[in-house]
């Protein structure tokens, strides 16, 4: 039995929660199988990251080629990048390996607000992995950072959305789970301008959800459906991730990719 094969591209959560753990339970969850290049190794737990060791470059760059030439790559993601020299080192590798499926998570602030991007590698991330990216995945405050403006409105996530896919991305969903009152997200490709609303649920326990939302997109290109059908469905499955979230911990819980074995099964 042959399976869709997505890569993961990011660092570890000790606590379990986010990070390249989050990704893989979401690609076995969606029936992918998940392979990882780890960037970075975090001290992390619900209360927040005390501590972050960024990996070799040489040895981010193996693992993707390891990877790549062995077992394949039908779609990949980037979540924790933290510095300018590992997004270059990634985007080369993308290139070279025609990593052509990949999602860009840009990850800037772990939920408890330790920073996880450095001030100095947010132009590398425009520069090098934007144009990259068939799809771009920015809750609003990292659009915010992208741009260099604020967004406040529904008609400002559209526009984010517009200039995000001026940037070079082929695609970009401005997550609106920030906003006040509604957390429409919004889709652009180029032709298509979708508003994908969805029910605020009232927790806490949200720590992983990007990585989950991200997560559930790359599994969805890696079976072959087009971004706008992968960005739909894995908006409900991280729906549903939320609304089943733990409560572990003493500080923000992580959602739970895995409702569907709690519930005997994943719906479809």
């Amino acid at each position: 039995m042959k399976a869709p094969i997505a890569l993961t591209i990011a660092g570890s959560d000790s606590g379990g929660g986010a990070g390249i753990q989050a990704d893989l339970k979401t690609f076995a969850m969606l029936g992918v199988h998940g392979t990882s290049a780890v960037t970075a190794v975090t001290v992390q737990n619900t209360v927040g990251v005390s501590d972050v060791l960024e990996m070799p470059i040489a040895l981010i760059q193996a693992q993707i080629a390891s990877v790549v030439e062995d077992i394949g790559v039908d779609a990949a993601k980037t979540g924790m990048l933290s510095s300018s020299a590992i997004i270059d080192s990634v985007a080369a590798a993308v290139e070279r390996h025609r990593l052509s499926k990949l999602v860009v998570d840009p990850v800037m602030v772990a939920k408890g607000g330790a920073k996880l991007l450095h001030d100095d590698a947010v132009e590398a991330l425009r520069e090098y992995l934007l144009p990259l990216a068939a799809v771009v995945t920015p809750n609003l405050p990292e659009a915010e950072v992208l741009l260099g403006r604020r967004i406040r409105t529904l008609d400002d996530r559209r526009r984010a959305a517009r200039e995000l896919v001026t940037m070079g991305a082929r695609a970009a969903v401005v997550k609106g789970g920030h906003a006040e009152g509604d957390v429409t997200d919004v889709f652009w490709d180029g032709s298509r301008l979708v508003e994908l609303g969805g029910e605020r649920i009232p927790t806490n326990n949200t720590h992983g959800s990007g990585c989950v939302f991200s997560a559930a997109i790359t599994a969805g290109l890696a079976k072959g459906a087009d971004t706008l059908e992968a960005v739909v469905e894995a908006k409900r499955f991280v729906t549903q991730a939320i609304a089943a979230s733990l409560e572990i911990g003493h500080g923000h819980g992580p959602v739970n990719p895995m409702f569907g074995l709690t519930a005997g099964r994943v719906d479809s």
